[in-house]
Protein backbone atom coordinates (compact mmCIF):
# COMPACT_ATOMS: atom_id res chain seq x y z
CA UNK A 1 0.00 0.00 0.00
CA UNK A 2 1.59 3.24 -1.15
CA UNK A 3 2.61 5.85 1.94
CA UNK A 4 -0.49 8.66 -0.31
CA UNK A 5 -3.34 5.46 0.67
CA UNK A 6 -2.62 5.28 4.42
CA UNK A 7 -2.77 9.01 4.67
CA UNK A 8 -5.79 9.17 3.56
CA UNK A 9 -7.69 6.26 5.15
CA UNK A 10 -6.04 7.60 8.30
CA UNK A 11 -7.31 10.97 7.75
CA UNK A 12 -10.76 9.46 7.16
CA UNK A 13 -11.29 6.96 10.01
CA UNK A 14 -9.78 9.95 11.87
CA UNK A 15 -12.17 12.21 11.10
CA UNK A 16 -14.71 9.05 11.11
CA UNK A 17 -14.40 8.01 14.84
CA UNK A 18 -13.67 11.70 15.77
CA UNK A 19 -10.26 10.70 17.20
CA UNK A 20 -6.36 11.91 16.55
CA UNK A 21 -5.58 8.56 18.20
CA UNK A 22 -5.82 6.46 15.66
CA UNK A 23 -2.41 5.77 13.32
CA UNK A 24 -1.73 3.24 10.32
CA UNK A 25 1.79 2.05 10.65
CA UNK A 26 3.16 1.14 7.22
CA UNK A 27 4.57 -2.91 7.26
CA UNK A 28 8.53 -2.58 8.56
CA UNK A 29 9.21 -4.76 5.44
CA UNK A 30 6.84 -4.86 1.74
CA UNK A 31 4.41 -7.77 2.06
CA UNK A 32 3.63 -8.09 5.94
CA UNK A 33 0.12 -6.46 6.87
CA UNK A 34 -0.56 -2.74 7.15
CA UNK A 35 -1.66 -2.44 11.05
CA UNK A 36 -4.01 0.15 12.07
CA UNK A 37 -3.37 1.10 15.87
CA UNK A 38 -5.28 3.14 18.46
CA UNK A 39 -2.39 4.69 20.26
CA UNK A 40 0.48 2.20 21.00
CA UNK A 41 -2.37 -1.08 20.93
CA UNK A 42 -2.75 -3.03 16.94
CA UNK A 43 -6.41 -3.39 16.92
CA UNK A 44 -5.96 -4.71 13.39
CA UNK A 45 -5.33 -4.56 9.97
CA UNK A 46 -5.86 -2.16 6.71
CA UNK A 47 -5.92 -4.26 3.07
CA UNK A 48 -6.50 -2.39 -0.10
CA UNK A 49 -8.87 -4.32 -2.68
CA UNK A 50 -8.84 -3.69 -6.75
CA UNK A 51 -11.78 -5.12 -7.89
CA UNK A 52 -12.96 -4.34 -11.75
CA UNK A 53 -11.08 -1.36 -11.58
CA UNK A 54 -12.55 -0.06 -8.05
CA UNK A 55 -10.24 0.37 -5.02
CA UNK A 56 -11.61 -0.42 -1.74
CA UNK A 57 -10.23 -0.24 1.52
CA UNK A 58 -11.03 -3.30 4.25
CA UNK A 59 -10.16 -2.63 7.56
CA UNK A 60 -9.98 -5.91 10.05
CA UNK A 61 -10.32 -5.56 13.53
CA UNK A 62 -9.46 -8.16 16.21
CA UNK A 63 -10.72 -8.10 19.66
CA UNK A 64 -8.84 -10.37 22.27
CA UNK A 65 -10.81 -12.18 25.06
CA UNK A 66 -8.48 -11.00 26.96
CA UNK A 67 -9.18 -7.52 26.57
CA UNK A 68 -13.11 -7.72 26.77
CA UNK A 69 -14.84 -6.79 30.18
CA UNK A 70 -16.12 -9.98 31.99
CA UNK A 71 -19.32 -11.56 31.05
CA UNK A 72 -22.01 -10.89 33.32
CA UNK A 73 -22.36 -13.89 35.26
CA UNK A 74 -25.84 -15.97 34.81
CA UNK A 75 -28.16 -16.82 37.37
CA UNK A 76 -28.07 -20.21 38.44
CA UNK A 77 -31.85 -21.47 38.69
CA UNK A 78 -34.75 -20.12 36.92
CA UNK A 79 -37.23 -17.78 38.76
CA UNK A 80 -40.06 -20.01 40.69
CA UNK A 81 -43.39 -19.08 39.70
CA UNK A 82 -46.23 -19.07 41.97
CA UNK A 83 -48.98 -21.20 41.92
Amino acid sequence: MEASDITRVQTYLRRLFGTERINILRPARPGLSVEVAVEDEVIGTLHRDTEDGEISYSLHLTILEEDLPPAPKADKAPPRRRA
